[in-house]
C-alpha cells in the first residue's frame, strides 16, 4: 500500500514545482510569499477537520496549534489569511473539506500532505534562511514540520487496517489531494511570478 500511495505522491512532487524550487533557490519574490502565506493558510487552517474525522483529538489540538504558527509566517511577511481568492486554493480547499468528510478519504488527503510536509518544509525553512532577509516569525511553523514524521506513519498504519475497498478510496482521495496542493502551488505561481 505504501509504494501505491508513494507513486502517487512521486507523480504530483511539491519539491518538483516551480514555486518551491524558486523558493529554494532564492528567486521567489517576497511578494509571492505573501500570496502564498495568505491563500495556503487557508487550506491549513482547516486541517484538524480531517483528524477530527480520523477521530484523533490530540493531532486535530496540534493542527489547530500549527495553524497559530501560520498566522505567525504570515504576519512576518506582511500579511494575513483570509479567504483563497485565487481559483485553485479555492478548489484545495473544497476538495479538503469534501475528503475530510469520510474516514478512508481523510487518510488518503491527509497522506498526500503529511507524508511530503517534513521534506517541502525542510526545503522552505533552508530557502528562507539562506536567501531572504525576513524575521525569524518566519520560521517555527517549517522547523517543527521539517521532521515531523509521526503523523504520515500513523496514516499509513490505519490506512493498512482498511478494508479492499476503503483502500482503494483512500489511494483516489490521496491522487485527487496530491493534484489539488499541485494545482493550488500552480495557480500562486501564475498570479505571482508569470508576467
Amino acid at each position: 500500500m505504501k509504494a501505491q500511495l508513494d507513486s502517487i505522491l512521486e507523480k504530483w512532487n511539491l519539491l518538483k514545482h516551480p514555486f518551491y524550487e524558486s523558493w529554494t533557490a532564492g528567486t521567489l519574490p517576497v511578494d509571492a510569499l505573501k500570496v502564498y502565506a495568505s491563500e495556503y493558510g487557508a487550506f491549513i487552517n482547516i486541517l484538524d477537520q480531517g483528524w477530527t474525522t480520523l477521530d484523533d483529538p490530540e493531532t486535530a489540538e496540534e493542527e489547530r496549534e500549527h495553524a497559530v504558527m501560520w498566522e505567525g509566517f504570515a504576519s512576518a511577511v506582511g500579511t494575513t489569511i483570509g479567504a483563497p481568492r485565487i481559483a485553485q486554493t479555492k478548489a484545495l480547499v473544497e476538495s479538503a473539506r469534501s475528503l475530510f468528510g469520510q474516514r478512508a478519504s481523510a487518510l488518503g488527503a491527509m497522506y498526500a500532505f503529511e507524508a511530503q510536509q517534513p521534506q517541502t518544509a525542510k526545503s522552505k525553512l533552508d530557502g528562507l534562511k539562506t536567501h531572504y532577509s525576513l524575521p525569524e516569525a518566519v520560521e517555527p511553523y517549517f522547523e517543527v514540520h521539517s521532521s515531523n514524521w509521526h503523523e504520515s506513519e500513523k496514516i499509513l498504519k490505519a490506512i493498512s487496517a482498511l478494508t479492499t475497498d476503503e483502500q482503494a478510496q483512500a489511494l483516489a482521495a490521496c491522487e485527487k489531494m496530491s493534484e489539488s496542493l499541485w494545482n493550488a502551488l500552480t495557480g500562486i505561481h501564475e498570479k505571482t511570478c508569470v508576467n
